[in-house]
């Protein structure tokens, strides 16, 4: 199934537009996610920040201890997906 067709995927979407700070995040993830797919989750954007900053994947590993297979695949999303993490990274980055 396309990504762009999961089954309640906007539900989702919507759900995470109406928190409002940092903790009712945190706990709805807390809630909707095992430790593991956060710790995946997270790596993942780490992995982004760090590409993001022109960090060689050698050195993106060494930092962050994810696989050479997810660099890859986040520096392939991060070049050629659909802008996800460059908008994120871009307004993190004004945000401080």
């Amino acid at each position: 199934m396309p990504k762009n067709e999961i089954r309640y995927a906007n539900d989702l979407y919507k759900a995470i537009l109406c928190l409002e700070t940092e903790d009712e995040c945190k706990r709805f993830f807390d809630d909707v996610c095992t430790i593991q797919e956060i710790e995946a989750i997270a790596q993942r954007l780490e992995v982004a920040k760090k590409l993001y900053e022109g960090k060689r994947y050698a050195e993106v590993n060494q930092l962050t201890g994810a696989s050479t297979a997810t660099i890859c695949r986040v520096s392939k999303s991060l070049n050629y997906g659909d802008g996800g993490y460059r908008t994120v990274l871009e307004r993190c980055a004004k945000e401080g």
